[in-house]
């Protein structure tokens, strides 16, 4: 299928869920991230003429110039009850299979039927969860909290997505240029420092040191107030979550030279060697 049939296939899906957000006497809930899918899901819903909501979900940690790219879109935005930061003084970081921030921050429900920009090409997991996916489900997160949601680019790989802003034109938030005003369409747009990304959110918490020092200060809070904690202080928890699968994985390394047989196991001392960065 080229690029052509999966532009009027997207356009099909979107009326289909135009159609299923009449029963519910509401408009399409386009779920807009600021990201270069988003804005492909954006201007195909404008293109196609359906009746919707573009609602950005204010995560509080998406990288800098999101926002304003968000405004630019004249997408609505709707802030969370808590932001990221309140979350994890009250809960401790999210880890890799502790991700209780994506549910109070992205997939709390707003109207019945949802578009979304998700794709099999993103990831190897998502080519296998959406391997034989015709567009559409009902998701269910909870008893309470399920949607119909529809993906109408699923089926469209990365060369598409490029080749279908270049030929719109399309603006990309700022996360997306490099230096020299080109786009990097291999960069993805998402939280700071996610720890279900594949690096567990490390090479973006380099480029914004800032947000793993405000994390770090958050999480030296919940430490005092939270007495009963396998991790001695935030630096191990960071450590733990970057490059261990579970707390038992970092409480073998400690013994076991995973950073080298003279490293001593000082985890402030090798987040500051990794950041190139000094905290007080």
């Amino acid at each position: 299928m080229d690029l052509k049939d999966k532009i009027d296939n997207a356009i099909r899906i979107l009326h289909l869920a135009e159609q299923a957000a009449k029963q519910f006497d509401q408009p399409v809930e386009l779920c807009y991230s600021g990201g270069k899918d988003s804005d492909v899901i954006l201007h195909l819903a404008i293109q196609s003429g359906i009746n919707f909501r573009a609602i950005y979900k204010n995560t509080t940690i998406d990288p800098p110039g999101t926002i304003a790219h968000v405004k630019e879109n004249n997408v609505e935005i709707v802030q969370p009850k808590k932001t990221f930061h309140e979350l994890i003084a009250k809960k401790g970081l999210p880890s890799f299979t502790r991700r209780f921030c994506c549910d109070y921050l992205k997939e709390y429900k707003i109207l019945e039927v949802q578009v979304l920009g998700v794709r099999r090409d993103e990831s190897n997991k998502r080519k296998t969860l959406y391997k034989s996916f015709e567009g559409c489900r009902l998701y269910k997160n909870s008893k309470k909290n399920h949607v119909h949601q529809f993906y109408p680019i699923v089926d469209w790989s990365d060369k598409d997505v490029e080749n279908y802003i270049k030929m719109n034109d399309l603006k990309l938030a700022k996360h997306y240029y490099k230096q020299d005003g080109t786009i990097d369409f291999h960069r993805r747009l998402g939280c700071i420092g996610c720890p279900l990304k594949s690096d567990r959110g490390l090479a973006e918490l380099k480029i914004y040191p800032n947000f793993l020092k405000k994390r770090l200060e958050i999480v030296k809070e919940y430490y005092k107030t939270h007495q009963k904690q396998k991790l001695k202080n935030e630096y191990d928890a960071m450590i733990c979550i970057l490059f261990f699968k579970d707390y038992e994985s970092f409480a073998l390394a400690q013994t076991g030279g995973f950073f080298g047989k003279n490293f001593g196991f000082d985890s402030k001392k090798k987040l500051e060697e990794i950041f190139n960065i000094k905290f007080d």
